[in-house]
Order: C-alpha cells, then structure tokens, then sequence
C-alpha cells in the first residue's frame, strides 16, 4: 500500500494543526511501511496505542480552536473525533483477541479516516480559521 505524502493539499491552514496531521499521517506511514505484520506484531499495538493517545490530543487542541473562534460545525467535528475514538477501541479490543484481519483494517480504516477527515471535513474550517487570523 502506497504511503500518504503530505503536501500542500493537506494544509488546514494552522500552523498548529498542519503539525499535528503531520504527526498522525507518520504514524501511519509506518505502519504502512511494515507491510504485512501479524496482529500480534508489537507494530500494530505500538502504533494504535500511540496514535489513539496522539489522536486526543490533536482532538482536543483543533475542538479548543472551534471553540474559541465560534465555528459553526464544532459539533459535526467532535461527533466526528467520537467515532475515531469509538473505532480505534474497538480495534484494540480486537487486537487483544489476536483477529489476523486487524492490521490491514487498520492502515485501512487510518488512510481513508486521516486523509477523508483532513481532504474534507477538516478544510471546512480552512477559510472560517483564515477569515478570523488565525495561521
């Protein structure tokens, strides 16, 4: 599976939050690079345990902009940051229940949600942040 290569493209605009996807697409790129591991590999745990807990925290920093500069789709987003976090559980449940399908679902499920919630539903907030100052 190819890598996701950050470019311009990519960018919400945010200094900030433009670092923090960064952070998150290369965790995902090394899963990527691993190729093939079996769930029991410590690539896979490693990896979810570490973009779960970086996760929060990006969550957290892009909901404290929402808040602080009133946009209107904070609730959509969060909603959104729910699901992730409600998905990456139950991954690591499944990842205690040695599932063989589970790293493959995972670079799956990470590529499409970083890179679906990054392309659209992150570059909402792109002209409402620009429009308010903030970079």
């Amino acid at each position: 599976m190819e890598k996701v290569i950050w470019d311009d493209s990519f960018s919400v605009g945010v200094r900030e939050l433009d670092e923090q996807h960064k952070k998150l697409i290369a965790m995902l790129n090394t899963l990527i690079e691993a190729g093939n591991v079996d769930v029991k590999s410590e690539i896979v745990s490693d990896t979810l345990m570490k973009m779960s807990e970086y996760a929060k925290v990006h969550f957290t920093t892009e909901e404290e902009y929402m808040l602080s500069f009133g946009y209107p789709e904070y609730d959509v987003q969060k909603q959104q940051h729910r699901e992730f976090k409600k998905k990456t559980a139950f991954t690591a449940f499944d990842t205690t229940e040695h599932q063989p399908s589970v790293p493959m679902e995972l670079v799956l499920f990470l590529k499409d949600w970083l890179t679906n919630h990054i392309l659209i539903s992150d570059m909402k907030y792109r002209s409402f942040f620009e429009k308010k100052g903030v970079v």
